[in-house]
């Protein structure tokens, strides 16, 4: 199983007269979301399920990765907001046998948490707004033991 997981693009910054669940995508945000999975459809790479958290910043960030890989269905759950648990979010990216491809989106620290739990490592993640990792996992019955194939960050990919 491909999970590539990705942290929503830069946001409207807290503090606002916003609500922290309705901060949306700044235009930077998308640019560098843009970039990195434009990057990524070039390598002919790509998700057959998007799953994203509800929350505005990372459902937008989801968006612009459907109009990258429009085969792929997006839905939006709950084990994907901040305070869910990385098994959980396991068992959604598992729950259709017939998806082999799922593309994770959310915020920090959660998806830090989750590599680690996929890679079954205590790693430490610098894990930038925009930046897409990919891993690939054997099985879905128990306790993922991912290897990690790549990691991308709109730095870098600006840099090519």
């Amino acid at each position: 199983m491909e999970l590539y997981v990705l942290r929503h693009g830069e946001a409207e910054p807290r503090g606002s007269n916003t609500d922290e669940a309705d901060r949306a995508l700044t235009r930077r945000g998308k640019r560098d979301v843009q970039a990195v999975l434009k990057a990524v459809r070039k390598a002919r790479l790509g998700p057959q399920l998007i799953l994203t958290s509800p929350l505005r910043r990372a459902r937008e960030t989801a968006a612009v990765a459907s109009a990258f890989f429009p085969e792929a269905s997006v839905v939006a759950t709950d084990r994907l907001k901040p305070s869910a648990s990385s098994s959980a979010v396991w068992k959604e990216a598992c729950a259709d046998a017939s998806i082999s491809r799922v593309l994770l989106v959310g915020h920090e620290p959660q998806l830090s948490h989750l590599i680690t739990f996929l890679l079954d490592a205590p790693v430490s993640v610098d894990f930038k707004k925009g930046a897409l990792l990919r891993i690939d996992c054997a099985g879905r019955l128990g306790r993922p033991q991912g290897v990690l194939k790549w990691f991308l960050t709109p730095r870098v990919v600006r840099s090519l």
